[in-house]
């Protein structure tokens, strides 16, 4: 019984040890070792003595010190050149770096905390000033490292917090724009293949040198939402013009090109409520431009070539390539091969040419209506 216990208070005591501060003390004077030692064990620390920079460099990498205690004059390695090291080093530069030696001019004190140490005891030891200053750096330390890991949980948070509310955002979007596309579209099919197409296509465009240091990544993922919202103004129209068979008056076609400024608008009110995110952004510029033209023919905004943003001339080509292939309440679905002969006469005056040349290479990657 009584061994038992012995056994279970060992593994208590080595618990208790493990938890404590542990101090790195760097001197090579062997008595200096030994009385900071027996001072740093009597007020309950862990103390790790060595005598040169080599063998404390070991020491921390086995174990980080909670403090280092650190003298100046030393063969090979100085003090004040070990210092600049530990604060060099991402992984030491918050360790608390205290200097001990029997040099106490103001002009070594100041070059000390010039490098980076946070105090300075002279020699010889005074149990209460060495007592003083470890309790004190340990406890700045603690809190420091405290605080920091509070930020770290903290931001943790505000970032899952303001993910989660983007992603709600997001699927009332995606079902806003559903909502808006059921009304044309039985099958459902063409906000997927839009958001689908459209990022396969961003995809391809990274590997063009024209292309790549505007496609980022986050442009990729974005895109494939964003593009889904294009046609969102549709839901201001009204379905006697939006669904009519025979052809558009003037005044019904003005208010069908309407469409791209509403979306944008609905869209800037949610931008304008919610947290800002570049997907917004996106989906903003894809509403209002996507009836852009390559050459300034288009609408709302009669803008040409490289002023119309980069999302919404890629979204364009994949738009007509979807509507084309697919059958609307006036014409049957065109083949893969009209389709294209349709969309290569338009090269240059609807589609912006750079992004036409990438698109037919990739073009048989993409989904359509007729399964092409």
């Amino acid at each position: 019984m009584s061994s038992t216990g012995n056994g279970d208070d060992g593994r208590l005591k080595s618990t208790v040890e493990n938890e404590r501060p542990n101090i790195l003390i760097v001197d090579d004077v062997p008595a200096n070792l030994m009385i900071l030692s027996e001072m740093i064990k009597d007020l309950g620390y862990t103390p790790r003595p060595v005598p040169s920079v080599k063998q404390a460099q070991e020491a921390v990498e086995k174990k980080m010190p909670n403090l280092i205690l650190l003298d100046i004059s030393m063969p090979d390695i100085t003090g004040f050149d070990y210092c600049q090291m530990l604060k060099g080093d991402i992984r030491t530069r918050d360790i608390p770096v205290i200097f001990i030696s029997a040099l106490d001019s103001m002009e070594d004190k100041v070059r000390g905390f010039r490098l980076g140490a946070v105090d300075y005891i002279a020699k010889p030891f005074e149990k209460e000033e060495v007592s003083v200053r470890l309790s004190t750096h340990l406890k700045i330390y603690q809190m420091k490292r405290e605080l920091e890991s509070y930020n770290r949980r903290l931001h943790k948070m505000v970032n899952d917090q303001i993910r989660m509310v983007a992603e709600e955002q997001k699927n009332i979007l995606r079902a806003l724009a559903n909502l808006v596309e059921a009304k044309g579209d039985e099958s459902g099919s063409h906000l997927p293949m839009i958001g689908a197409n459209s990022r396969l296509l961003a995809l391809s465009l990274q590997l063009s040198p024209k292309f790549d240091k505007q496609i980022t990544s986050s442009f990729v993922d974005e895109i494939g939402l964003a593009a889904q919202l294009h046609d969102l103004g549709f839901i201001a129209i009204n379905d006697s013009v939006q669904f009519k068979e025979e052809p558009l008056t003037p005044e019904e076609w003005e208010e069908l090109k309407t469409h791209a400024e509403l979306g944008a608008r609905h869209l800037e009110e949610i931008y304008k409520q919610s947290s800002k995110n570049d997907f917004m952004k996106m989906a903003i510029d894809i509403a209002r431009f996507h009836h852009e033209n390559w050459d300034g023919s288009g609408y709302p905004r009669g803008l040409s070539g490289e002023e119309i943003p980069l999302a919404a001339r890629i979204v364009k080509i994949i738009d007509c390539y979807d509507v084309l292939n697919r059958a609307r309440c006036y014409r049957p679905a065109f083949s893969l091969e009209e389709s294209m002969e349709i969309m290569r006469r338009e090269n240059g005056q609807q589609f912006d040419p750079d992004i036409m040349e990438v698109f037919e290479k990739v073009q048989k990657q993409f989904k359509c209506e007729n399964n092409c």
